[in-house]
Order: structure tokens, then sequence, then C-alpha cells
């Protein structure tokens, strides 16, 4: 049976406590604030996986969000997210009044909320390029940005 890589993203840091009584019920590897947590989970799909994984856990962690460590052959990675009963509720009531599957809809939803985020971040740095071009040349601008690239893909700067 394959092993799928699995995310976890905490609600809280854990206390050592936590983390102990955790990896005794499956071995985890923590972060060094111990809010994010990684699993090898052996299961037929990552879905399974990420299910299998939230099972065992539920009760021992402060769980947020499980993911894919990594992308699918189509470049997808796997999101379980345990909503509270009423947002589920609401999905799957929306989800039946416009005949969708909750899946999708939510699929949907995160894409759009990406996207929204993506576009607002592209203005707020064409604000901040236009701001610097004000007070310095383009070249001089564009020189700098090489050098900062460049320190900061070989891990120079902090």
């Amino acid at each position: 049976m394959p092993h799928h890589a699995l995310e976890i993203t905490l609600t809280r840091p854990l206390h050592p406590a936590e983390l102990d009584a955790a990896c005794r019920r499956m071995p985890l590897a923590a972060n060094c604030d111990t809010t994010r947590l990684m699993a090898l989970v052996p299961a037929k799909t990552p879905d399974r996986a990420a299910h299998r994984l939230r099972r065992r856990l539920k009760d021992r962690l402060p769980l947020d969000v499980i993911t894919t460590h990594y992308p699918d052959a189509s470049g997808q990675v796997l999101l379980n997210v345990a909503l509270p009963p009423a947002a589920h509720a609401a999905l799957r009531t929306t989800a039946l009044q416009t005949g969708q599957k909750p899946e999708c809809l939510l699929e949907r939803a995160v894409h759009r909320a990406l996207a929204e985020h993506a576009d607002h971040e592209v203005k707020c740095l064409e604000h901040e390029v236009r701001r610097l071009l004000a007070h310095t040349a383009p070249a001089h601008l564009l020189a700098a940005m090489g050098h900062a690239l460049t320190r900061d893909s070989q891990g120079t700067t902090p």
C-alpha cells in the first residue's frame, strides 16, 4: 500500500506533552514552533490518507487543515478541512439548492478566493513599484530587483 506525505496545520502551537501523546499514536515530525506537523500515512489514495489521519488524531490535536505535501500529477494539492457544523449544514443546503456537490462548491470558492488574493497582491506590488519609480530610475530599480532576487534564491539574505 502506498504512503502519502501529509502536512497538518494546527490552530495553535502544541505543548510537549501533547506532541508526545500524538506521536505515540502515530509517528509525526514537527516544525520548530509545533504549529505544523508532517506524517506518512498508508492508504490507497491521498483522500483516504487524510481521512485516516484526521480520525486518528482528532481527539489528540487541535487540527486545522490537512494537506498533501506533494502535488498530484495535475499539480493539485488535496485540502482536508473540518468545517464547523453550522458551516457544513449551510454548504449542504446551498449544494442541494444549486444541484451541485458540496465539494465542488467549496473548491470553486477556494479557487475564487485564491484568484482574488493573487489579484490584490499584484495590485499592491504594482502600486509599490510605481512609488519606487517616482524616486529612482527604472534601470536602478531593475538592477536592485535582480540583486535581491539573486541573493534570496541563494539563501544569503534573512
